[in-house]
């Protein structure tokens, strides 16, 4: 079970049913982007990412498909991720992933559930206006193979063997340095390369935050003796067990009787240096359980903390940052790997027109002052959920006093839009509710036929729907960058939390999937929204 805390908010029960046979398709056909030193040496592209975990992968995808030279930079050998590690995608990232129309891959691997919680309550979105009301059980290896299949589909090299280890900036460009000394030239770096981002480093970013007051030891091992499955609390504070295999049945985890187990610690201490290893990983079970369970042959093991912090700035010039690189914190609620896809969409189609000379490298400013207010509320929120965690009697009382809060439809409602990543509003101005917020995938008619609103986003290009009459919204000059769409929907409008809104006339769509733009009517306002996002009018 993935991370064990309020990430999974379904019941568990263990050690009763057969192991799920989900996400097994293991095939890892070779990159084609697996280039030669000589090559490397002297390759220029227009943007280089470094790091080639699910941020990183989803930016290739993004930059991809709008038409620009990207190329991955992973220090890992091959796509090969040591054990199954943390898994998981919400609502949102559910939605995104449907926007470019590969969702159903993900969702035959995975296990559909209720995901979204906090202080113990299960936020269930059933009742949200979203064809995916639910979290996906999905380990992360899988998340990996899958969006490394589809950028593979779109011709997206990775250097893997290597990773980037310095930088140089001009007005022009960035030199980028490699572990195994060549190098490569981009117009743009992006450092998708995690909590210790060497490019975050490199390009002088400051990374504020809070230090560690609690730590964890985390690890896929095998047991001669099964421990306790699910979560428990201790004067430790929490501690859990799982089987790495797993089905989810009507809302409970039902583990495998046998494979791999998923440990998960406390430590009695903060700030323990280096690697754990298996040593530490026995005597901290002996500590907390007074027994190792005959704990062998790991997988892995790795250690994480409460640690808190936030680039100061997600752009320096040239230099861009996003997922872990960008902003790190405990793992409740599963928010990281949603922050990263979700950063990773934000700034592709921006990047792409700047690369491109369609919109001004101002454009990129705006993927700070949307995406930061994002991740510093979830850092807000996961520094919450571990203070709740504590065992002694008075954050016991605060735990269950803000449980039933959260019994409130209101903030229910509220807190399950937030986590569930559905609720995000980018401050774009003062206007309709769906102005900054997520296009809801409705079923329009377009020329007499059916059409999805995000199968109309699979191109990842600025969209304009006009459901009034024929050619009442004239874009003219921007034709060439912006699809219209006259379509027709006469059922309800609404979004998460906020219920109803009022029928546009109108809707200019981002390819991120948010409006820029609502009409009532009229065109006012139109020019100025495209002129902002979409570059300056073409007059050749």
């Amino acid at each position: 079970m993935s991370m064990w805390l309020s990430k999974w908010a379904v019941r568990e029960r263990g050690n009763h049913g057969g192991a799920s046979d989900t996400a097994t398709d293991r095939r890892h056909p070779a990159p084609r982007a697996n280039q030669g030193r000589d090559e490397r040496a002297a390759s220029r592209h227009a943007v280089v990412i470094a790091g080639g975990g699910p941020t990183g992968l989803m930016l290739a995808g993004e930059l991809a498909l709008a038409g620009v030279d990207v190329v991955v930079v992973e220090r890992r050998a091959s796509r090969e991720l040591a054990g199954s590690r943390a898994g998981g995608l919400h609502a949102r990232t559910l939605e995104v992933l449907d926007q470019r129309g590969i969702v159903d891959r993900f969702l035959a691997q995975g296990q559909v559930a209720q995901v979204a919680g906090f202080a113990g309550v299960v936020l269930d979105l059933s009742g949200f206006p979203t064809r995916h009301p639910y979290g996906l059980g999905l380990w992360q290896n899988h998340i990996e193979r899958i969006l490394a299949d589809w950028i593979d589909e779109l011709g997206v090299n990775i250097h893997r063997g290597c990773e980037v280890v310095g930088l140089v900036q001009d007005e022009a460009g960035v030199e980028v340095a490699l572990s195994d000394g060549t190098g490569l030239r981009a117009q743009y770096l992006v450092g998708c390369d995690g909590g210790r981002s060497r490019v975050r480093k490199a390009a002088g970013i400051d990374f504020p935050g809070w230090d560690a007051t609690t730590s964890h030891l985390i690890a896929e091992v095998e047991m001669a003796q099964t421990p306790p499955l699910g979560i428990h609390r201790s004067g430790f504070g929490i501690h859990s067990f799982g089987r790495v295999e797993y089905e989810i049945r009507n809302g409970e985890v039902i583990y495998g009787d046998t494979g791999p187990v998923r440990v998960m610690l406390t430590e009695a201490q903060v700030g323990a240096a280096g690697e754990p290893t298996l040593e530490d990983l026995r005597a901290a079970l002996i500590a907390v359980c007074g027994t190792d369970y005959g704990v062998h042959s790991p997988t892995w093991i790795s250690r994480f903390t409460d640690a808190t912090r936030q680039a100061a700035t997600y752009r320096e010039r040239r230099v861009l940052l996003a997922g872990d690189a960008a902003h790190v914190h405990a793992p409740d609620g599963g928010q990281g790997l949603q922050l990263g896809v979700q950063d990773a969409v934000n700034l592709g189609w921006k990047l792409a027109q700047v690369v491109k000379g369609i919109s001004p490298d101002s454009l990129l400013d705006s993927y700070h002052a949307e995406r930061h207010p994002v991740a510093a509320r979830v850092l807000r929120t996961t520094m919450a959920s571990i203070a709740l965690r504590r065992g002694d009697e008075r954050t016991t009382a605060l735990r269950e006093t803000v449980a039933e809060l959260l019994g409130a439809e209101e903030s229910r409602q509220r807190f399950a839009a937030m986590l569930s990543g559905l609720g995000i509003h980018y401050e774009l101005g003062d206007g309709h509710p769906l102005l900054g917020r997520r296009m809801p995938d409705l079923d329009l008619v377009v020329a007499d036929e059916a059409v999805r609103v995000y199968a109309l986003l699979r191109e990842a290009r600025p969209v304009l729907l006009d459901f009034g009459a024929p050619g009442a919204v004239d874009i003219g000059a921007w034709a060439d960058r912006v699809r219209v769409v006259e379509a027709g929907y006469d059922g309800a409008w609404e979004l998460p939390a906020l219920g109803a809104v009022t029928a546009p006339a109108a809707v200019l769509i981002r390819p991120d999937g948010y409006v820029a733009w609502v009409g009532d009517g009229s065109d006012a306002g139109l020019s100025t929204a495209l002129s902002e996002w979409f570059g300056g009018a073409n007059t050749a």
